[in-house]
């Protein structure tokens, strides 16, 4: 897996004493609250990410030696996406400082450069005002949407190389 580096981010590969970063951010409500969350416990998730080399971009994403989030790029397991979905989370205390935009652009531009990506797919709930803003600041378009099984509509948007 490659390191990502922006103006102010170093995102990189989760170590084993990034655990209780990975579960207090994963494990925060307000954080998750238009995620899916496993269904394992996280602890268990951290040592599976951490102990193989995992199928897909997951990093710890670090600012001035402080960590402040996490970044996935993955295979979309969403039969609706056909291709590499856009993945991130910031603490609450890094919000309003335009950090995920700074990791959305870089996710997306290390899929369509560096990895060669013909598309970067994100998956968002229509209530989640702010990922949506932000992804259409970086280029990203509706797709498309659906309603799940349990009611919810999920918006589907790309961003194209």
């Amino acid at each position: 897996m490659t390191d990502v580096a922006t103006d102010r981010l170093v995102l990189r590969a989760y170590a084993p004493e990034d655990e209780d970063n990975f579960t207090g951010l994963l494990g925060d409500p307000v954080v998750t609250r238009w995620m899916g969350v496993p269904a394992r416990p996280l602890r268990e998730v951290f040592r599976s990410v951490v102990a193989a080399e995992p199928a897909w971009d997951i990093w710890a994403i670090w600012a001035d030696g402080r960590y402040v989030g996490h970044g996935e790029l993955k295979p979309s397991p969403d039969p609706h996406v056909d291709g590499h979905e856009l993945v991130y989370a910031l603490v609450p205390d890094a919000w309003g400082r335009g950090l995920g935009t700074e990791i959305a652009e870089g996710i997306t531009k290390h899929g369509l450069e560096t990895l060669g990506l013909d598309a970067v797919h994100a998956t968002v709930a229509p209530e989640n005002e702010a990922s949506l803003r932000l992804l259409r600041r970086l280029g990203y378009v509706d797709a498309g949407s659906w309603v799940d099984d349990d009611g919810d509509e999920t918006l589907w948007l790309v961003r194209r190389g």
